[in-house]
């Protein structure tokens, strides 16, 4: 099989040819369609997550064809199509698991982190943490489903039944989310980095009600922010443009350092939360809500031994809404 491989952090992506792998008992190998690259592959190579296994295959945004079955497995069959997340497996004993908060498992497995991931042209995985994306027709444009749609959608739960929705970094993640949002006719405020008009024009082609740099005021107080640029300056501009009893959900597993703020911006009852990971009954919701709510991937493909370039021009923001790679 054809991989891009990490060997050390801050360092480029290797294209080899590895051996097919071979799935070992509750597994499956599926070969990868598509794969789209998430800013958490960035954090990887960049070396901003505590360090993991190396070398690895990057790439938890999978969507690939089941080809063969290790033992123990009879579902997914062969020849389906399947989703493949950044949770990988989880150890279903410790305390979290047990409460239904497999998210926060003590003993988790992430795709493309501490397993091998999707930039190749094949991938294992557990078999219990892939999803059938029956009618899923486009590979392409469902593989942003898998990490952007589904932390989206995780960010959102927890922002409650707010109503008007302020998105602060409106990539991957945010385009796909404030589809949904429109569906279920909530006001999405979007803010972009100063001058992106690229992006505040996808926002408002998307159904967004305003849009403008993150440093803006918004035109009303906000029931909820959602962080998914990782830039902790934004918590505090976030705060400030919150209504009381208003909730910021950074929705990143990596955030630059929070500046101190006045405690007057957190009073009267605001909060700030994080989400970690995902779950797969939020997969399960998720996949279900995409299809009703008329979910589409904005999306700029490159070919697998591209996938530096990719990378590249996710961290200068060249795109708009998600770059899908293609083995």
């Amino acid at each position: 099989m054809r991989a891009m491989v990490l060997y050390a952090y801050g360092e480029r992506l290797r294209l080899e040819q590895r051996p097919l792998p071979v799935p070992g008992r509750g597994e499956i190998r599926v070969r990868v369609e598509a794969c789209a690259v998430c800013r958490t592959d960035l954090h990887v190579v960049d070396g901003e997550l505590p360090p993991a296994k190396l070398p690895v295959i990057p790439g938890h945004e999978i969507v690939g064809i089941v080809e063969a079955l290790g033992e123990g497995v009879s579902a997914p069959a062969l020849g389906t199509r399947v989703g493949i997340p950044w949770l990988g497996h989880t150890c279903g004993v410790c305390p979290y698991c047990a409460a239904h908060r497999e998210n926060l498992c003590d003993d988790p497995l992430f795709t493309g982190y501490t397993r091998d991931g999707g930039f190749a042209s094949h991938a294992v995985a557990d078999a219990a943490f892939c999803f059938p994306l029956i009618g899923f027709d486009d590979p392409v444009a469902s593989a942003p489903l898998m990490c952007a749609g589904l932390v989206g959608w995780r960010t959102l739960k927890m922002a409650g039944d707010a109503q008007r929705i302020g998105i602060y970094g409106f990539g991957a993640a945010a385009h796909l989310i404030a589809q949904v949002c429109r569906w279920q006719r909530r006001e999405v405020y979007a803010f972009t980095r100063r001058g992106d008009t690229g992006a505040q024009q996808l926002a408002l082609s998307l159904g967004a009600r305003w849009a403008g740099a993150s440093e803006d005021a918004p035109p009303d107080e906000l029931d909820a922010a959602l962080l998914f640029a990782p830039v902790g300056a934004l918590v505090p501009v976030a705060l400030r443009a919150l209504r009381k009893g208003g909730r910021v959900v950074c929705g990143g597993i990596h955030m630059s350092d929070i500046p101190s703020f006045p405690y007057s911006i957190l009073w009267e009852e605001r909060q700030v939360v994080s989400v970690a990971n995902l779950t797969r009954e939020d997969a399960t919701e998720f996949l279900a809500i995409a299809p009703q709510a008329g979910v589409t991937a904005t999306t700029t493909t490159y070919p697998l031994e591209r996938a530096n370039e990719a990378l590249d021009d996710l961290r200068a923001g060249r795109f708009q809404g998600a770059a899908v790679l293609l083995p």
